[in-house]
C-alpha cells in the first residue's frame, strides 16, 4: 500500500509520524549509548577488582604461590582481566558499529524528511494560491453577471418609461452591453482558469503529493530497516566475544580443577617442617639420692656435661618449642633456623649467588669480546679502558665465589645431619669433600653458632648432627655412613677406653628391661670400650633408647650389652614402652 494513494490528505499526520520516527532512533541512540557506558564502567571495576587482588610484590604472598589454590586463584584473576576486556571490546564495538552509524545516519535522515517535506508545503501552497486566484475569478464572474443583470433590468425600465429622453435610454442601453461584455469576458477567464485548477489540482494529487509521500515511505521504511539491523548488531557484539568469554570461563574453571588439596597440604609439611624430632618423654630426676657417675673428659662425657650446663637433655628436646627472639637478625648461616628451614635458606642464598656468578662471567666475556674488538680495530676504541671493569668483574666473581664455597660448605653440613633427605650419591661425595670444604668454612662461623636457646656448642653440634635428624621409621640410604673412626665430625662422639659414664651404666646392678627391638642397618665393629659390634642385618634388643646424644643402648644376650650408633638401627619400640 502506498501512502500517496491512501494518505493524500495525511500530509500534517505523516509529518507527525516521521517526526517521531526521528525521535525513537534519536531515543535508541541514547540507549545504546548507556549501555556503552555500563560495559565501560563494568570493565573498568573487574579490572581494578583483578588489580586489587593481584599479589603484591616482595610480600607474604609470593611465597603463598607455591600452593594450588593460590596459583589456581591468579589464574582466575588473569582470566576475569581478560573477561573485563571482553566487556571493552563490547563498548568499543557499540559506540563504532551502532552510535557512529546511527548518528551520522540521523544526519541524512533529517535532511531527507526536511527536503520532501519541504516540497510537499512547496506544493500544498500551489495548490491553495491556485484555489483561491480560482476563487476570484470565480466572484468576479459572479459579480459581473449580478451587474449585468441590473444593467439590463434598468436599460428595460428607462426604455419602457415614455418621460424618459431618448438621450438617457440609449445611455442606460450601451450600459447594459458593457456589462453584458463584463460578464462575458469574466466566464471565459473563470472558464480557462478553472480548466487550469483542475489539470493543477489532478497533477497534485495524483502525480507531486504521492512521489513526496512514495520518498517519505521509502526513508521511514529505510529508517525503520536501519533500527533493526542495529538491534540485530546489539546482539551480535555480545555474541562475537561469547567464545573468547568463554575461554575465560573455561580458563577459571581449569584453574579451578587444577586444585591439588593433597599437594596444598605437604607443601605445607615442606615450608615448615623444623626437621626435629618430636619431643620424648620427660625422665624423672630423683634427688633424693646422690649422683653415683663421675665425670670423665671423654668427648661423649664432654658433650653431655655441655648439655647438663645447658639445660639437660630435655631441654635439648625441646628445641622445637623454644621461640627465638632474634629471629629478624639471625646469622649469617641461618644457624637459628631448624635444619629443614636452615637447608632451604642456604639452597637459596647458594642458588641467588651461582646467578650472580654466571651473570658477572657473561659480563666479563662481553668486555673480553669488545676488548678483542678494540684491539683489532683501534679506532673504535682504546682496549685499556675495559681493563678497570674486567678488573671489577674479576674481584666479583671471586667475592662470589667464596660467597658460594662458605653455603655450600653449610649446606653440606646441613644435609649431612639429615641423610633421610639427601641420595647416595649425594650423601658419598659431600662426605668426600667434608675434610676439604667444611674445615675451612667451619674455622670461620662455627664459633658464633647457637642453638635457639643461645647454648648451641661445637661439641653438640658434632654430637646431634646424627641425631636431629634420624627417624627408626623411616628407611635410611643404602650406602652406611661413614665409619665414624675416620670422620668423627659427622657421627655421634664415640665413647673412649676411660668412659666412667659407661661403666657406671654397665655396673648397676639392676637389670634394664626390654623396651624394644632393633635390626643392625649396617656393620658396626664396636672397638670401643662401653660399644658392642653387631654384625649387618643383626637383631637385638633395645634397653635404653636414644637420649639426645646419638647413641642407643642394646642387649644380644644376658651378659652382652652396649652401645651402637643410632643412625646405624632400626628401632621397634614396643607400644606399652612408647606410652611409658
Amino acid at each position: 500500500m502506498s501512502w500517496g494513494a491512501e494518505l493524500w490528505d495525511q500530509f500534517d499526520n505523516l509529518e507527525k509520524h516521521t517526526q517521531w520516527g526521528i525521535e525513537f532512533v534519536e531515543k535508541y541512540t541514547k540507549f545504546v549509548k548507556e549501555r556503552t557506558e555500563i560495559e565501560t564502567s563494568y570493565a573498568k571495576q573487574i579490572r581494578n577488582l583483578s588489580k586489587k587482588y593481584q599479589p603484591k610484590k616482595n610480600s607474604r604472598e609470593e611465597d603463598e604461590s607455591k600452593f594450588t589454590f593460590c596459583r589456581a586463584f591468579l589464574t582466575s584473576l588473569n582470566e576475569l582481566n581478560d573477561y573485563a576486556g571482553q566487556h571493552e571490546v563490547i563498548a568499543e564495538n557499540l559506540t563504532s558499529q551502532i552510535i557512529a552509524e546511527l548518528s551520522r545516519y540521523l544526519q541524512e535522515l533529517k535532511a531527507e524528511r526536511k527536503t520532501s517535506f519541504h516540497d510537499g508545503r512547496k506544493a500544498q501552497q500551489h495548490i491553495e494560491s491556485s484555489w483561491k486566484q480560482l476563487e476570484s475569478c470565480k466572484r468576479r464572474f459572479e459579480r459581473d453577471c449580478k451587474e449585468a443583470d441590473r444593467a439590463q433590468q434598468y436599460f428595460e425600465k428607462m426604455d419602457a418609461d415614455i418621460n424618459v429622453t431618448k438621450a438617457d435610454v440609449e445611455k442606460a442601453r450601451q450600459q447594459a452591453q458593457m456589462r453584458h461584455q463584463m460578464a462575458s469576458d469574466s466566464k471565459s477567464d473563470y472558464s480557462a482558469y478553472l480548466q487550469k485548477f483542475n489539470q493543477e489540482q489532478n497533477e497534485h494529487y495524483f502525480t507531486v503529493i504521492p512521489n513526496i509521500f512514495q520518498k517519505l515511505q521509502d526513508m521511514e521504511e529505510k529508517r525503520i530497516d536501519r533500527v533493526a539491523v542495529c538491534m540485530k548488531t546489539f546482539a551480535d557484539v555480545d555474541r562475537q566475544v561469547l567464545p573468547i568469554v568463554g575461554k575465560c570461563l573455561d580458563g577459571m574453571t581449569k584453574a579451578a580443577e587444577s586444585i591439588e588439596p593433597k599437594t596444598d597440604s605437604q607443601q605445607v609439611v615442606e615450608s615448615y617442617k623444623s626437621g626435629f624430632e618430636a619431643p620424648g618423654d620427660v625422665e624423672f630426676e630423683d634427688y633424693s639420692q646422690a649422683m653415683k657417675r663421675t665425670v670423665s673428659e671423654t668427648s661423649l662425657s664432654n658433650s653431655k656435661e655441655v648439655k647438663e650446663r645447658t639445660g639437660g637433655k630435655s631441654k635439648g628436646k625441646l628445641w622445637p618449642f623454644i621461640k627465638n627472639k632474634n629471629k629478624g637478625s639471625g646469622p649469617e648461616d641461618f644457624s637459628h633456623l631448624p635444619p629443614e628451614q636452615r637447608r632451604k635458606k642456604l639452597q637459596g642464598k647458594l642458588d641467588d649467588l651461582n646467578k650472580d656468578i654466571q651473570k658477572e662471567m657473561d659480563q666479563r666475556d662481553a668486555l673480553t669480546k669488545m676488548k678483542d674488538v678494540y684491539v683489532k680495530n683501534p679506532q673504535m676504541g682504546d682496549p685499556a679502558s675495559v681493563d678497570p671493569r674486567l678488573s671489577e668483574i674479576g674481584q666479583n666473581i671471586e667475592k662470589f665465589q667464596y660467597e658460594a664455597q662458605k653455603f655450600e660448605g653449610w649446606l653440606a653440613e646441613v644435609e649431612e645431619r639429615m641423610p633421610s633427605k639427601s641420595d647416595s650419591n649425594r650423601r658419598s661425595g659431600l662426605y668426600e669433600t667434608q675434610n676439604n670444604s667444611t674445615q675451612l668454612v667451619s674455622n670461620n662461623c662455627a664459633q658464633d653458632r647457637e642453638s635457639p636457646d643461645g647454648s648451641y656448642t661445637e661439641e653438640q653440634n658434632s654430637e646431634t648432627q646424627v641425631k636431629a635428624t634420624v627417624n627408626p621409621t623411616v628407611n635410611l640410604p643404602v650406602n652406611p655412613p661413614v665409619n665414624p673412626t675416620v670422620n668423627p665430625t659427622v657421627n655421634p662422639a664415640l665413647p673412649t677406653s676411660s668412659t666412667p659414664e659407661f661403666d657406671d651404666e654397665f655396673d648397676d646392678d639392676e637389670t634394664l628391661p626390654t623396651i624394644g627391638t632393633c635390626k643392625a642397618l649396617y656393620p658396626f665393629e664396636g672397638h670401643n670400650e662401653g660399644t658392642i659390634a653387631v654384625a649387618e642385618g643383626e637383631l637385638l634388643y633395645v634397653i635404653e633408647e636414644d637420649k639426645g646424644d646419638g647413641w642407643t643402648r642394646v642387649r644380644r644376650n644376658e651378659d652382652e650389652e652396649g652401645y651402637v650408633p643410632t643412625s646405624y638401627v632400626e628401632v621397634f619400640l614396643e607400644t606399652n614402652a612408647k606410652d611409658s
